[in-house]
């Protein structure tokens, strides 16, 4: 059964830069788009960037254009999945999942939730001074 580890959530002052990482346990994710989510208290969540199989290919919410970036580590046996958040700002803060879509390998509708199989538990985020 595929289950994820997620990590490198905190506090963090605005401006400043924290680093996620999400890794798989159980399971390959190397044909797989993998997608990071947010959602922050009271609001729905959302897509924040999906990176494809290769690596190769990548968006991002218009919000975090230029300011996160998302890669991954396509290592034998271990595929680990970062996004790299820099200039943060207190309307990011929320808790942050990554998800699998063994559907597809490219972020074809990257942003619907329904087209992800399975999520990690989520790490938290908070921006704050």
């Amino acid at each position: 059964q595929l289950q994820f580890v997620e990590s490198g959530g905190g506090l963090v002052q605005p401006g400043g830069s924290l680093r996620l990482s999400c890794a798989a346990s159980g399971f390959t994710l190397d044909y797989y788009a993998i997608g990071w989510f947010r959602q922050a208290p009271g609001k729905e969540r959302e897509g924040v960037s999906c990176i494809s199989s290769s690596g190769g290919s990548t968006n991002y919410a218009d919000s975090v254009k230029g300011r996160f970036t998302i890669s991954r580590d396509n290592a034998k046996n271990t595929v680990t999945v970062y996004l790299q958040m820099n200039s943060l700002k207190p309307e990011d803060t929320a808790v942050y999942h990554c998800a699998a879509n063994t559907r597809r390998s490219a972020c074809t509708y990257w942003g619907l939730q329904h087209e992800y199989e399975y999520w990690g538990q989520g790490t938290q985020v908070t921006v704050s001074s």
